[in-house]
């Protein structure tokens, strides 16, 4: 779960969403803040093609990262 998501951020899904066809681990961006733990997710394939967009909830999300954790 990640309480810091924002607009634009590289996600994947911690659930399957089988009425969307989405599975764990997909990857998607966030392109719509829709409330305060709930985003529009789009979900694209390897040459950037959307294939959904659907609402997901932070808990349902784990941000990616490249950088390294500063403590």
């Amino acid at each position: 779960m990640e309480k810091s998501l924002r607009l634009l951020d590289v996600v994947a899904l911690l659930i399957d969403i089988p009425n969307e066809k989405l599975s764990i681990g997909q990857v998607g961006t966030i392109v719509e803040v829709l409330a305060d733990d709930v985003f529009e997710v789009e979900f694209a394939d390897t040459k950037g093609s959307t294939l959904i967009t659907c609402a997901v909830e932070a808990k349902d999300l784990l941000k990616l990262t490249h950088e390294l954790a500063v403590k």
